[in-house]
């Protein structure tokens, strides 16, 4: 393993390498009993994280049908191990005092704020400044993302999150109840967004977290129901992957963009996992 420690983001892995190894640790990530956070499931995860990142010239489209397999395979067991990993978490800084003064202590907390940062950059050059009112869908029992936004980029924006299990909700809610003003400013929905319609209109800018239809048919739907739903001339911003990093999460291609004007694909080189795709809705 030592030329992929030693390697740094110049170098690039040989796609054979990278792929041989991903299936490697999809075969023992597939036989642990729990994905719950433990020193196996976090160095076996940490590991394919780490391995992804590297610059790869790999192309998912055109793997093979068994490479493809693994990867929709893999892509759901990191859904799951993640939402378990920030459940634990949330549970966790729910017993201390102050949870929100204690978000680093979250193994990828510095991966949130470098994202965050970046898509309100990117929203910014875009026009979306200081949106009075946007949702974020698929927001998970440690709600990062939103915390981060409205701590340090949108500090006057209600944020809307919703997210399709109440558990993961209930935990979150607790997290922000621990600050009046920013629990004022936040909400959180118990619904499939899929049943979600008018209220969608509501919005200025609507992200779509990457693990949110989880199939390239689920996620294909959701951006159809979206973009049918939300007002024209609103943003939606989709968290997605490019390379290797698409072992990891689903990717949405532009051709998968019918019917949105494409403002912005965003692919990064650094630590940060996720692509961002910045589309509007056109005026009609």
């Amino acid at each position: 393993m030592a030329s992929f420690q030693n390697s740094n983001f110049e170098t690039e892995i040989p796609a054979e390498l990278v792929i041989a190894r991903v299936m490697e640790l999809h075969a023992s990530i597939s036989k642990l009993e729990s994905l719950r956070p433990s020193k196996q499931v976090n160095s076996l995860f940490t590991e394919l994280v780490k391995l992804c990142i590297f610059p790869s010239s790999i192309d998912i489209s055109t793997l093979p049908q068994e490479v493809q397999q693994m990867r929709e395979s893999l892509i759901v067991l990191c859904g799951q191990a993640e939402g378990l990993l920030e459940l634990e978490f949330s549970n966790f800084l729910n017993q201390i005092p102050q949870p929100l003064n204690n978000l680093n202590l979250f193994p990828y907390y510095g991966n949130y704020v470098k994202l965050a940062s970046l898509e309100n950059q990117i929203l910014n050059e875009n026009g979306v400044v200081h949106p009075k009112k946007v949702a974020f869908i698929g927001s998970g029992p440690m709600p990062l993302t939103s915390i981060v936004m409205a701590t340090h980029h949108m500090k006057f924006t209600q944020f809307d999150n919703y997210d399709i299990d109440e558990k993961a909700n209930h935990v979150a809610r607790r997290i922000v109840s621990s600050d009046g003003a920013l629990e004022k400013r936040m909400k959180f929905e118990t619904s499939d967004i899929m049943e979600v319609k008018e209220k969608l209109g509501e919005y200025e800018c609507i992200f779509l977290a990457a693990l949110v239809g989880m199939s390239k048919e689920q996620k294909l739907k959701n951006l159809e129901h979206i973009r049918k739903y939300m007002k024209e001339g609103g943003i939606l911003l989709i968290r997605s992957a490019k390379g290797a990093r698409a072992f990891l999460y689903p990717v949405v291609e532009e051709h998968d963009l019918v019917d949105f004007e494409i403002l912005t694909i965003f692919h990064p080189t650094n630590d940060v996992v996720n692509s961002v795709v910045l589309v509007r809705k056109p005026f009609y």
